[in-house]
Order: C-alpha cells, then sequence, then structure tokens
C-alpha cells in the first residue's frame, strides 16, 4: 500500500512522530503543528505553477526509472518551516483512508489558529521511485489535491491559503533509498504571506 506522509525539518520530525498501534496514525497535537509552522523567518518567492513546471521538466531532462537529481527549489523550500504526519490512502487511490480524518482535522484546527492566519501553505505531495516517473508524479498531484480539498470543504480552511502541488518522487527525502516508504510523504510548508 502506498502512504504519503507530511515532511518536517530534522528534529521537529523526531519530536512529532508517536505511533498508535491500533490505526497506525501519528499522535500530534495543534500546537504542535503551530509551533512547526509559525514564525516564518525565511521566504521564498516560489508558486506552484513553477515548482510543478521543475518537477516535470526534471523527468524530461534527467529521463530513466528514478529521479537522479534534486529540483532546484529544493534547498530554498528545505529552509522554510514545515512538518511531518502520516496520512494514509488507498492503494494506488487518492481516497484518503479514515482513520487520517482525525489527523486532517488536527492540521485544520492548528490552520485556524490566528498565528497562522493569512499566511500561505503548499501542501507537497512526494512518492517513493517504485512505478513509472510520471505516473508518480500525477498521483502525488492527486493526493495533494485530496487534501487541499478535505481541509477547504470538510474543515473550512480558507481556500486562498492553500495550494496543492505533486512532486512525485522528483525530490526524494531518501534518494540512497528510492523504494522507501520515508519518501512517500506530503509537505505542508508555509510559504509566508
Amino acid at each position: 500500500m502506498k502512504k504519503i506522509a507530511f515532511t518536517a525539518a530534522g528534529a521537529i520530525a523526531l519530536a512529532l512522530f508517536s505511533q498508535t498501534a491500533a490505526t497506525g496514525q501519528t499522535k500530534l497535537s495543534r500546537n504542535e503543528i503551530i509551533n512547526s509552522l509559525r514564525d516564518a523567518e525565511v521566504q521564498v518567492k516560489v508558486n506552484a505553477d513553477d515548482l510543478r513546471a521543475q518537477a516535470l521538466q526534471n523527468i524530461k531532462q534527467h529521463p530513466g526509472d528514478n529521479a537522479t537529481t534534486s529540483l532546484p527549489l529544493s534547498e530554498q523550500l528545505a529552509k522554510l518551516r514545515q512538518f511531518n504526519v502520516e496520512i494514509t490512502f488507498d492503494f494506488d487511490s487518492d481516497r484518503i483512508r479514515p482513520e487520517s480524518y482525525e489527523t486532517i482535522g488536527l492540521i485544520a484546527d492548528a490552520l485556524h489558529t490566528p498565528y497562522l492566519w493569512g499566511q500561505t501553505f503548499f501542501v507537497v505531495g512526494h512518492t517513493d521511485a517504485k512505478g513509472k516517473r510520471e505516473y508518480n508524479l500525477e498521483l502525488s498531484q492527486r493526493r495533494a489535491n485530496a487534501i487541499r480539498e478535505a481541509l477547504v470543504t470538510t474543515f473550512r480552511v480558507p481556500e486562498g491559503q492553500l495550494e496543492a502541488v505533486g512532486l512525485g518522487e522528483e525530490d526524494l527525502r531518501d534518494p540512497q533509498k528510492p523504494d522507501s516508504e520515508i519518501n512517500r510523504r506530503v509537505q505542508l510548508i508555509n510559504v509566508g504571506f
């Protein structure tokens, strides 16, 4: 089963993980999410269309089964406030598993706080390197769209606050282990005002 998870920088990621045996979902609190995303000190001038275009261009410029290069914007995005949480999907699908809606609700609750009002967030989908790169790019976009849609429609996060971006396997978290589940994730990145 393919899974996608939100990603975080360094120590924040370690602090957020506390697996629950019954559901396999990550336990986290609204305050952990807020603290991971607030007080963005760095802003990167990037739009979602440019990021999507870079991923597609990377596939065309570097064909093959696995991505071999990082995207030009990867280093800049890594400097931004972000966090990591597991969101599960049905196999080869963008249908969010019911056990993940509690986690999505916590994310929405955090995004409704005054600490994060008026800021823009990218919901960035990633996959591992199993399968064709073009397909992984499309699947990650559909999954990022599904999370954004749930946040906007079910949890009433303002539509203009979120932008969904699928990068497939074009920005692997662990390039040395391209098929590893650590690469299957969705980042929520604070890109500022």
